[in-house]
């Protein structure tokens, strides 16, 4: 199995004309002569842009290119920040002993830097008590604002009321 090239390379390149950039100026010229001097240097003619007009091509070696590239990516990877979402169940009745307990627990999940996603469990009849629900999320955000800002304000899916709380930058 042959792996495929991102980039046209050498004569794999279609167009007539590139534009030549790297060293010096950038300069359009006929790929032949652009292929010419890449091999004068023993080096590659790597179309960069092939989208442009003309196309920008490069004389570097290609496995290098490649290589850079691949490090470069490792490291944009390994520097995103992975977003955990922590989650807080109540029920539309919880009392003030619950609610605490479980305050403690958000502003513990805030201050780790995880998202916290707070939802009200509404079973059988008790969706009767949205507005409580929706009462209860509301004193959580108020009661988590030093910590967090709101994403999302409560809000009615299916069985749930749900709500979400993103950790502020230090």
């Amino acid at each position: 199995m042959i792996k495929e090239d991102k980039h046209a390379i050498n004569e794999k390149i279609r167009a007539r004309q590139v534009r030549l950039v790297g060293d010096g100026e950038p300069r359009v010229m006929d790929t032949r002569d652009a292929l010419k001097e890449a091999q004068e240097k023993e080096l590659d003619l790597v179309e960069i842009s092939p989208n442009a007009d003309p196309p920008v091509a490069k004389i570097i070696d290609y496995k290098k290119f490649v290589y850079e590239q691949k490090k470069r990516e490792k490291v944009i990877k390994q520097n995103a920040s992975k977003v955990v979402i922590k989650e807080i169940r109540f029920g539309p009745n919880t009392d003030d002993h619950d609610y605490e307990f479980k305050r403690k627990h958000g502003e513990k999940f805030l201050k780790e830097g995880s998202k916290l996603k707070a939802y009200v469990f509404f079973k059988g009849r008790s969706i009767i008590y949205k507005d409580q629900g929706e009462i209860l999320l509301l004193r959580l955000a108020q009661d988590l604002e030093e910590l967090g800002k709101v994403e999302q304000m409560p809000k009615m899916e299916g069985k749930r009321m749900n709500m979400f709380i993103a950790p502020k930058k230090k």
